[in-house]
Formats: structure tokens, C-alpha cells, sequence
């Protein structure tokens, strides 16, 4: 199997839990998901007394510096610019398996989500620095590379050793776009109990919408095509390492359900609402861990009063 070729080992069986525990092992994060705050990602009320305005909005620009690098390199080859990404605490560099790389598209349909989304999530950060003013923290050091390959093998789409590259091929970067978008949408809805002042808030709203939609898109074309497994897989690998029970995968798979089996593209309660993930619980899932580590989409961590 080649390291890369998910679009073919993707489909393959792997014991899922074997992969986690391998995982787990080479990364020395036994204790992944061991400091949630709760199993329905509602934080303490003692959490909420610490958390400011500006704290939420710093860590949501975390999460979009994320997000904006991922897919303005999958789309362009380059990532944010030096004027975007000043600010307070440790600025760093992004690390790709290849600097440079692009996604060679060959989905005309498929390129244009991406550059939408791209194009979204560069505009996100553009805004909530704007709003944050000189309170804005800097992009903190991301890898796109290493934990790539840790988050795969923790969902088990690779085996120990080997290694998966988002911007290899198509397939790789939807798959490897599935394990941000959900978060996202999660994140923004537990952090939005945080947040006082109501201009902000609608803000907020606006922008969870838009990464609802944004994972809309990926989990309907990772669907379509035949991607079920991989993505369930990826859907549960969230849950492990974040302590949640929230996760869901694109097809539904409670038994007792009458659409057992059937697609599962919008992910919600018995009520029909979309999960929330509280600070921690998102970080854990950034991690891939209850710390930062080498493994980390942030290595050293993110910048600002939640970390």
C-alpha cells in the first residue's frame, strides 16, 4: 500500500483501536481526552467566570489561522500573509510535508468549493483581527504535516509508519478537510455562551453558519463518493481523543434507527441541533491530545488566555 494512496486504503478494514492505541503510544498521549470538562462539552461554571470576549475571539482566530493555511496552500501553494498574522504571544512558521504543494485538482466542481472555502476562511481571520484590534494574538506555530499522519493513524486510515499527505491528491484533501470542519462548527457553538457582548455574538453566529455549510460540502461529496467508512472512522477518532460522545459520522449509525445506514450530512441531537464542544474539548482535538506535542496541528500550543 502506497503511504499516500488513501483513496485506495481508505476502504480497507483496519482495527480502528489498534491504530488509536499505536497512535497513542508514538505520540505519549495516554492521557488524550483525560482533562475534558464534561461529557456534553458544557465547561464549569467556574471556566465561564475566566473567559472574556476577547479570549473567545482569540481562540476562534486560532482555529481560522488553522483553517485559512490549510486551504489557501491546498488551492495556491501559499498560506496567509505576513500582515495577517502579527500579534501577541508566538508568532511561527507553517511546516507541509512539501513546501509549496497544491492540491491537483481534478474536480473543476471540487477546485471551486475549495476556493470558496479558502477564500472564507482567509476573510475570518481578516475580520475577527479587525475586531480584535491590537488584542489579536499572533499565528502560532502549525504543522500540516506530521499531524496529518498522527490523525490518520489514529482513525486507522494508516498503518503505524506510514504517512498521509492532504495535499496529495483530492481524496486526501477532503478527508483531511472533514477532520477541521465539524470541530469548527462545534467550537463555535459551545463558545458562543462565552460571549457578552451581542454584536460579537451575531458575528459569531454569522461565521458558524458558514463553517456549517463549509462542512455541509465536504461531508456530501465525501459521500458521494464512497468515502463512508474513512470518514466514520475519522468521526469517532474525534470523539476518542477530544472525551466527547458528540461526534457523528455521514451515515447514521444508531441500529434502532429507521435510517440506519442512510446518510447522516447533518449532524444533531434527538432535537434536531448541532453539538457543542467546549474550549478544552476542541483543543484536545487540535492536539490530537490533552496537550500540545510534535504531533499537534499546534505544537507549542495556541496563542492567548485559552490553551
Amino acid at each position: 500500500m502506497s503511504p499516500d494512496s488513501i483513496s485506495d486504503s481508505a476502504r480497507k478494514v483496519i482495527n480502528m483501536e489498534a491504530g488509536r492505541r499505536a497512535f497513542l503510544r508514538t505520540a505519549g498521549l495516554a492521557t488524550a481526552g483525560a482533562a475534558v470538562l464534561g461529557f456534553t462539552g458544557f465547561p464549569s461554571s467556574a471556566e465561564a467566570q475566566t473567559i472574556t470576549d476577547a479570549s473567545v475571539l482569540n481562540f476562534a482566530l486560532n482555529l481560522e489561522y488553522l483553517e485559512a493555511e490549510f486551504y489557501l496552500r491546498a488551492v495556491r501553494g501559499t498560506g496567509l500573509s505576513a500582515s495577517q498574522v502579527s500579534g501577541k504571544g508566538t508568532l511561527g512558521p507553517v511546516r507541509q510535508a512539501v513546501e509549496g504543494q497544491s492540491v491537483s485538482f481534478v474536480t473543476p466542481a471540487v477546485r471551486e468549493y475549495a476556493m470558496e472555502i479558502a477564500n472564507d476562511e482567509e476573510k475570518h481571520v481578516n475580520f475577527l483581527r479587525s475586531a480584535l484590534g491590537s488584542n489579536a494574538v499572533a499565528r502560532p506555530p502549525i504543522d500540516l504535516d506530521s499531524s496529518f499522519s498522527a490523525a490518520a493513524l489514529a482513525a486507522g486510515l494508516i498503518q503505524p509508519g506510514g504517512t498521509f499527505n492532504p495535499f496529495t491528491s483530492e481524496d486526501n484533501f477532503l478527508l483531511a478537510a472533514f477532520i477541521f470542519e465539524d470541530v469548527g462548527v462545534t467550537a463555535y457553538k459551545g463558545a458562543a455562551r462565552f460571549i457578552s457582548n451581542k454584536d460579537y455574538l451575531e458575528a459569531a453566529a454569522g461565521i458558524l453558519a458558514v463553517e456549517a455549510y463549509h462542512a455541509g460540502i465536504i461531508r456530501t461529496l465525501l459521500f458521494q463518493r464512497g468515502f463512508v467508512d474513512a470518514a466514520n472512522r475519522i468521526s469517532k477518532a474525534r470523539d476518542n481523543v477530544a472525551g466527547t460522545a458528540v461526534d457523528q459520522g455521514i451515515t447514521v449509525s444508531d441500529p434502532a434507527s429507521p435510517m440506519a445506514g442512510q446518510a447522516n450530512l447533518v449532524p444533531t441531537d434527538a432535537n434536531s441541533v448541532a453539538f457543542s464542544r467546549s474550549p478544552q474539548q476542541v483543543l484536545n482535538v487540535v492536539y490530537l491530545g490533552s496537550a500540545p506535542s510534535p504531533v499537534s496541528f499546534f505544537p507549542i500550543g495556541v496563542n492567548g488566555d485559552i490553551r
